[in-house]
């Protein structure tokens, strides 16, 4: 009786505390998204600033390729470095994506921008719901899904110089599927690094980093793939 009720204690002891990571993580993620959705809605409502960022033809690769090369070294270097070099970098990254995403009030209706975040937000909540509560393991998930996000990369790639109309949609309905699966097993797997006792140092606060990153990312790329489909163009 007496190990049973020690060991109930201890699995709501890890229960209580990865709550409360998780908590950590959807807190950087959604200080992130809400830098981007701030940064872009600015740019886009700010002819002036829109036109020295956006105007020439060269920023925007820059922009990319500085995106690509923080995101890297955030993803792989988050645990070597201080808290506040942590925190600049995924904050910067989420401002430079703000600056990238301008463009899509060009593009799109603010309305159909709109829908279609609250669509993302709604699949996005369901699908990391599931990966938090679930007690199948998804890891076999994994390998599957990375799989399909190099092959949707390569081909994106290859479809720059072919513009292939059906391989664009192919593409994009692929994407979708690959984005709400990383995003229930990116949660599971998120929830399961946290060490337990970590609370309040410096290490959490980098690992709650490290995950808000990765579902931020997912969330970016599904609401992309999601306009592509909903999105109404001006």
């Amino acid at each position: 009786m007496q190990e049973n009720q020690m060991r109930t204690t201890s699995l709501d002891s890890v229960a209580s505390e990865q709550q409360r990571f998780m908590v950590r993580v959807y807190n950087w993620m959604g200080a992130g998204l809400g830098i981007t959705g701030v940064m872009a809605f600015y740019i886009a409502n700010t002819p002036a600033v829109f036109s020295i960022l956006m105007g020439n033809p060269i920023m925007p690769i820059v922009l990319i390729i500085a995106q690509i090369g923080l995101v890297f070294w955030l993803a792989t270097r988050v645990m070597a470095m201080s808290v506040s070099q942590a925190t600049g970098v995924f904050l910067l990254y989420a401002g430079l994506t703000g600056i990238t995403f301008s463009t899509l009030f060009v593009v799109y209706t603010a309305a159909s921008i709109t829908s279609t975040f609250l669509v993302t937000a709604g699949t996005f909540g369901a699908m990391s719901f599931y990966g938090y509560t679930t007690k199948k393991d998804l890891t076999s998930w994994g390998s599957f899904l990375f799989m399909g996000l190099i092959g949707i990369i390569i081909a994106s790639l290859v479809n720059i110089f072919m513009q292939n109309p059906i391989m664009h949609w192919v593409i994009t309905y692929a994407g979708v599927l690959i984005f709400v699966g990383l995003t229930a097993y990116d949660t599971q797997k998120i929830k399961e690094m946290n060490i337990l006792g970590n609370e309040g140092t410096d290490e959490d606060t980098k690992e709650a980093i490290r995950g808000a990153l990765t579902l931020y990312l997912d969330f970016i790329n599904l609401f992309l793939m999601l306009l592509r489909i909903m999105g109404d163009r001006r």
